[in-house]
């Protein structure tokens, strides 16, 4: 279903909606069965607006190979190709095996739960997504992918011009603070229904290791990296923006681990923002083809193109994504 009219706002302060839900949460704000969550902005008026952004007709995929990383973390397995001969014609096919986690990625609403109550946007439990009816990333096919006007901040860019370190690679913060001023310094103009990317620096710091080093990485004793802060301010700045999806190019869009001594797990952001808003979150964008777009060009919004497979009851997938000046 097409969303035709411009959702109403809420306040971060009026949170939580649905107080049988976990704290923080807008269940009920776009409907008791919505599978959209705040995609709802992407009206059509929001993308006539977007497409505004087209004006040279460059096109950066967004998208890293499948085959990327080479070694998964979080003990995910890799991805898988096989090619098969169709004898005795000269026809190939090719069978792929992936986890729709391994790459880059959007985080479905069934992805991550409240992890206390158990429970996923507007209040769906496992028993839900188990059913064969179940639609997942199909409503989002539906209603036209993750489509719109995509907004580009280059915080490893901005931090090393500013002789911030930049550790893409260690569970290092990206503050609330230096996010804001970076946004400040680049002008950049926040509206209603922004696709938001984060640039960590993950991709460039990656492709940089040697084939022994991307090996070892995810068998470290911790899967650190680099990420937004997980606090309150920070949950409240996204929210106030009404950004329909957020992402980034780290495995997690938050610092990781996501949980530990470091975090504070009252404002865990996989809760707060895909379980309890429904705002999809994108992981391991390859942005450095775009990072050096929108620095020659000073422009760092964009149209963004982007359909997840149109898998029902999907989880997570590939977003398949252009960014289009």
């Amino acid at each position: 279903m097409t969303i035709t009219q411009d959702p109403p706002t809420v306040a971060f302060d009026a949170l939580p909606l649905n107080p049988n839900g976990p704290r923080g949460n807008a269940w009920g704000r776009f409907g008791p069965t919505d599978q959209l969550g705040t995609l709802n902005l992407l009206t059509p008026e929001r993308v006539v607006e977007a497409a505004k952004e087209i004006r040279s007709g460059v096109r950066v995929s967004l998208d890293w190979p499948l085959s990327m990383p080479s070694y998964p973390s979080f003990n995910r397995s890799p991805f898988k190709q096989e090619l098969v001969l169709r004898n005795p014609n000269c026809v190939y096919d090719d069978i792929l095996t992936f986890n729709s986690q391994g790459s880059t990625q959007w985080d479905g609403f069934r992805h991550y739960a409240h992890q206390k109550s158990r429970l996923f946007y507007n209040g769906t439990t496992t028993e839900d997504i188990e059913k064969s009816d179940a639609i997942g990333l199909h409503s989002w096919v539906e209603n036209g992918g993750v489509t719109g006007r995509g907004i580009l901040l280059d915080y490893a860019e901005w931090a090393t011009s500013k002789g911030i370190p930049v550790s893409a690679l260690e569970s290092t913060p990206i503050t609330l603070e230096n996010l804001k001023q970076a946004a400040a310094d680049y002008k950049l103009d926040f509206r209603k229904g922004d696709i938001f990317f984060v640039r960590s620096g993950f991709t460039a710091a990656y492709n940089k290791l040697s084939a022994q080093e991307r090996e070892d990485l995810p068998k470290r004793p911790s899967p650190d990296f680099s990420g937004v802060e997980a606090t309150e301010e920070m949950l409240r700045w996204l929210w106030e923006h009404q950004f329909a999806a957020v992402a980034g190019d780290a495995p997690s869009f938050e610092r990781s681990p996501i949980r530990g001594n470091h975090a504070n797990q009252e404002f865990n952001l996989h809760e707060w923002v895909l379980a309890g808003w429904g705002t999809p979150i994108g992981e391991m964008f390859d942005l450095e083809k775009l990072s050096e777009h929108c620095k020659a060009t000073g422009r760092y919004t964009f149209f963004l193109s982007s359909m997840p497979l149109n898998v029902v009851g999907g989880v997570a997938s590939p977003p398949n994504a252009f960014a289009i000046f």
